[in-house]
Parts: structure tokens; sequence; C-alpha cells
């Protein structure tokens, strides 16, 4: 029984390395067909706003930059939610972070199980829609990560049949298999591009 899960990209996409996780759900959503026990939304940066998309969630799956981790931009790390709380990116003292959301959620009942994929930042910038390259280059692991986190609850994401290069280059990575000839927008070579426990 797979559950309830979501998958939720967290992001600003106007702030640079700050939109990864919108990233992240922007791929999944273009790239692999979820099934009926799985829903991937880009939540930006809502808040408390939050809580209502985890009722009635077994499985709550939260992408986001994360920065002071110690690792090279670009890499993807697992975190739980207390983890990643010193580790979120914040712009102002007005903005909550995961875990003070997750703690008002649960006064209220509602408590899934969560599990975080950061990517570490290069840096953040106004008014930049792209992704320095080395954040960029991660987006092939992290969707991996994603996707390595739901074949251990026993779910599986289709591939879409109008799927870009890169799901043929997050299977290699996610098989270990040779990476597809194919030319794509990103490399997966790039030092960027791993999982922090790799």
């Amino acid at each position: 029984m797979s559950g309830r899960i979501l998958i939720l990209g967290i992001g600003n996409p106007l702030m640079g390395d700050e939109g990864v996780g919108v990233r992240v759900a922007e791929a999944l959503m273009r790239d692999y067909t979820p099934s009926d026990d799985v829903e991937i939304l880009d939540a930006g940066t809502m808040g408390l706003g939050m809580m209502g998309l985890f009722r009635e969630r077994d499985l709550v799956i939260v992408v986001d930059a994360v920065d002071h981790t110690g690792h090279e931009p670009g890499t993807v790390v697992i975190m739980t939610p207390e983890e990643l709380a010193p580790t979120q990116v914040l712009h102002s003292l007005h903005d909550l972070r995961l875990v003070n959301v997750l703690e008002a959620a649960s006064l209220t009942g509602i408590q899934p199980d969560v599990i975080c994929v950061g990517v570490q930042v290069t840096r953040i910038e106004p008014w930049v829609t792209s992704l320095t390259p080395a954040v960029d280059a991660s987006l092939p692991a992290a969707v991996s990560a994603v996707l390595d986190l739901l074949s251990s609850r026993e779910v599986e994401l289709v591939p879409a049949p109008n799927a870009s290069v890169d799901a043929s280059v997050i299977e290699s990575i996610r098989t270990r298999a040779e990476i597809p000839a194919s030319p794509g927008p990103r490399d997966p070579d790039t030092p960027g591009a791993r999982c922090a426990d790799e």
C-alpha cells in the first residue's frame, strides 16, 4: 500500500538558486506520470499556507534550497525537517521554517511523515530567474533522490511519453547505467550533480 504521498517543491524562482525546489517539482510534473496516490505541487513560499496541503497525507517529500551545509554547491542531501531547519534559506524575519509549519500542523492533528531533499545553493540573487551552473546540473540528481525515496516506499513514477532527455539521464543515475549519448541541456558529469551519500 503506497499511501497518500505529496511531493512539494518549495522556493522562489525569482531568487536564483532559491528556486531549485520549484524546478525539481516542475521536472517531475513534466517528465513523470504520478500514480493516483501521488501528488506533485509547486508550493512557492507559502509558509503556514502549506498546512492544509499536509492534511490526510501519509508521506510528504519536501524539496528545497539549503545553505551552510558544508557541502559543495549542487550537492543533494536527504534530511529530516529538524536537520533542514538551520540550513533553510530565509529572506526575512517573517519567513517560517518548515519545522515550524509542521509544529503548527501537529496542533491540529496533522502529522504526516516528512522527508526533505535539500540542494546546496551557490548563491541567492534577487530578480534572477536562472539557477547557477552547479545547481542547475544537480537537477537530475535531485529528481533521482525523490524517485529513490518513493521507490523505498514501493512507489514508482512512470516516465511520461513526452519526457525530456533528462528523464533518461535520471534513470541512468538511479540504475548506474551508461549515460545516454543524446545531447541534453545539462551535463550529469558536472561535479555538482551528485548525492552527498555517494
